[in-house]
């Protein structure tokens, strides 16, 4: 059945406009968790180098989001995106009238036939889910609805502290849940205000459903650590916590007598995979305290595994450059447009991104152009 579903599924995702919702980066080749912070950041970072500027962020929180998708809601927005009605039909009967059972030891339980939901495990649920949602995207021009799966975040950008385009915004988003039978979990959705500016002023909350939604100076967005200050300090110190953790299993894996090889892969798949984790999005705005706190740990895992590690810097840079590369070749990816090519006399020369403030210099879109530069 699973290999059945993979064939469907490709056969959906070749019939699908290149348009579908740029801001939705999961399921799809190219698109990463960095590609979706890098886009959140410099979204905001290029509105906060223009003055008398702030930006309000606020991660949704959706209750059991796969579980309550309706599947004749679904259809009709396959019928919209162009799939074939008879495709549409095997959906459909594909997602009803499923039956279900708890077994517990020799017991089992009676049926339950259900209507809703994508089935958790099956191959077509998580591209069913983003072409549920494909029609949550922002209706106003200074905000952002950014999507990894059922992740969603909504970036208001607030000039001269009119926030009336914003709050219209999470307004309408909760109209558009109650249409299509999603919850939003007020409790756990929190929200993040980055304001640089020198004379501060208190901001009214946000109310969804009548509750106000809690806000917060730091949140753990898809993976990383992001403050209200956008530093980089919280996020380094739990990786290195984690990372030192690990440490402790390299070492006695080294003194079970393990080749050298084989530690160097462990520290590949186990360390270095945390310290890297999302790295081109962030290493670029970290301190000179916090990469020498990171490159510690690469030393001593070097000193445990007796061979040369690559620095983290060099990871950073290589990332940078691949990524780069990647986006340029892929027309439809949301950043391509960030890299223009200069005149033809210059050859692999691209327009550099003027930046007022060392934030948006050293963010990831603007390092990549200069990396991109510096190699021809």
């Amino acid at each position: 059945m699973k290999c059945f579903e993979r064939l469907v599924k490709d056969h959906i995702t070749s019939t699908l406009p290149d348009t579908l919702d740029p801001l939705q980066f999961a399921y799809r080749p190219n698109r990463s968790t960095d590609d979706a912070i890098s886009t959140t950041l410099h979204t905001a970072l290029t509105h906060l180098d223009k003055r008398k500027t702030y930006v309000r962020m606020l991660f949704i929180d959706y209750s059991s989001a796969f579980n309550t998708i309706v599947p004749s809601k679904l259809v009709i927005k396959l019928e919209t995106l162009g799939l074939d009605p008879a495709l549409c039909n095997w959906v459909l009967d594909f997602l009803t009238g499923r039956p279900q059972v708890v077994r517990v030891g020799n017991n089992i339980s009676s049926p339950l036939i259900l209507n809703t939901e994508a089935p958790q495990g099956c191959v077509l649920s998580p591209l069913l889910y983003s072409l549920f949602t494909h029609d949550c995207v922002a209706t106003h021009a200074s905000n952002s609805i950014i999507k990894f799966a059922d992740d969603t975040t909504v970036v208001g950008l607030i000039t001269n502290n009119d926030e009336t385009a914003y709050r219209e915004e999470v307004r309408a988003l909760g109209v558009w849940c109650q249409e299509n039978n999603l919850t939003l979990n007020v409790n756990k959705t929190k929200e993040m205000i980055v304001n640089f500016r020198k004379q501060q002023r208190e901001h009214p909350p946000i109310h969804i459903d009548g509750t106000v939604v809690e806000r917060v100076a730091s949140f753990k967005f898809l993976g990383i650590h992001i403050t209200d200050k956008l530093n980089w300090s919280t996020h380094t110190d739990s990786i290195v916590k984690k990372a030192q953790q690990r440490l402790f299993n390299l070492r006695r894996l080294k003194k079970f007598g393990l080749s050298p090889e084989a530690l160097t892969n462990f520290y590949r798949c186990t360390i270095e995979s945390i310290l890297a984790g999302c790295i081109t999005a962030w290493y670029g705005n970290c301190t000179a305290l916090n990469r020498k706190a990171l490159q510690r740990v690469v030393r001593s895992a070097q000193r445990i595994t007796g061979g040369k590690l690559p620095a983290l810097q060099d990871t950073y840079t290589t990332r940078c450059y691949r990524k780069a590369i990647k986006i340029i070749k892929d027309i439809n990816h949301p950043s391509h447009c960030l890299f223009t090519p200069l005149s033809s006399r210059k050859r692999g020369q691209y327009r550099c991104i003027k930046a007022g403030t060392e934030r948006l210099k050293n963010s990831f879109y603007l390092k990549a152009i200069r990396l991109l530069n510096s190699h021809h």
